[in-house]
């Protein structure tokens, strides 16, 4: 799998507002919204007001992938079947680089 440059969302007003309003993300780019434990509830996503589909990848506290979906534009709540932490939103054409039991490495890098 390629590797992304992510937006990381740590705050609730971050996580909240997403990719809401935004421009469609090139294929190398993505947001992970990270949730201060891991929850089914509090790692849902909502695609209110996108204008874009997303691939939906959801991490667990150890970054194993628990979940990966679709999430179409509009649909008014999508959760993980098993609690999350981390919420990696990319471009739809990347939902097949992932699979459940898939551990993510991320590296900050402070000069982006």
């Amino acid at each position: 799998m390629p590797p992304l440059a992510v937006r990381i969302c740590r705050s609730f007003f971050c996580r909240l507002h997403g990719l809401m309003f935004e421009a469609p993300l090139p294929p190398d780019r993505g947001l992970l919204l990270v949730q201060p434990r891991e929850s089914r509830l509090d790692s849902a996503v909502h695609m209110l007001w996108m204008r874009f589909d997303l691939a939906i990848v959801w991490l667990d506290a150890d970054r194993i992938v628990v979940d990966v979906r679709t999430a179409k534009r509009w649909q008014p709540m999508i959760a993980p079947r098993t609690a999350a932490r981390y919420i990696l939103e990319t471009h739809v054409d990347n939902l097949d680089h992932y699979a459940i039991g898939d551990q993510l490495f991320l590296e900050e890098n402070s000069s982006a």
